[in-house]
């Protein structure tokens, strides 16, 4: 068996329920034109695509629509203005990250949320200090499902793929983990979105709570 040595994380929908603060952007948006909020639960799953999932949802509109663009910059706008008010890590993730911090392993974030709103989100829970890596969407020329991400943050760590493990809540996570060598692992907990079933990403695991990840690294 080939040694874990680092464990990087999706942040949305993976390490951080982000979906609160994400979709009260998007209803914020909706009462400024006297339009009802949409229910949490009905977002929450659209929340790892980020804008273009949440615009879709309560606009209807999507890339290359006339309004689209103006109504991403407003949500970034009203995202950037309240991204952790209500934003925390996953219930057991607290805990699993310090077990991964006690047995001596490294663990980063590998995200396709950009810089802008990677960064102070990271800070403000606390956890910049602590990760051995934080590579956003535009660190990279690419974004996953490119493998470009991870393996600018195996180069960041000075960590071989062989020897790390990738968490992600998208099938995109998947993709972009084994195209880079890692050993992946599906995270049920997460977002999901509404495409093909979690059990055909084709993760070497799937875990339902981060704590179980535990026992994945250490089989």
């Amino acid at each position: 068996m080939t040694k874990t040595r680092l464990v990087l994380f999706d942040l949305d929908g993976t390490l951080v329920d982000t979906a609160p603060d994400l979709a009260g952007a998007v209803n914020r948006m909706l009462a400024a034109r006297e339009r009802p909020a949409l229910a949490l639960e009905s977002l929450r799953p659209l929340a790892s695509h980020g804008a273009r999932g949440l615009i879709g949802r309560a606009f209807g509109l999507a890339p290359g629509d006339a309004d689209f663009e103006s109504l991403r910059q407003e949500f970034f706008r009203e995202y950037e203005s309240a991204l952790c008010r209500e934003s925390e890590l996953f219930p057991t993730m607290a805990a699993t990250l310090e077990e991964l911090e006690r047995q001596g392993l490294r663990w980063g974030i590998v995200t396709n949320k950009i810089a802008r709103f990677t960064e102070p989100l990271v800070q403000a829970l606390g956890l910049s200090q602590r990760a051995a890596c934080v590579v956003s969407g535009d660190t990279t020329p690419h974004a996953k499902p490119h493998p470009a991400p991870l393996l600018h943050a195996l180069a960041s760590a000075s960590v071989e793929a062989g020897h790390a493990v990738y968490v992600g809540d998208d099938l995109r996570d998947v993709q972009a983990g084994r195209a880079a060598g890692l050993r992946t692992v599906a995270a049920a907990y997460g977002y999901l979105g509404d495409g093909i079933p979690i059990d055909d990403w084709g993760a070497d695991r799937v875990i339902s709570r981060p704590a179980d990840l535990l026992d994945f690294i250490g089989s």
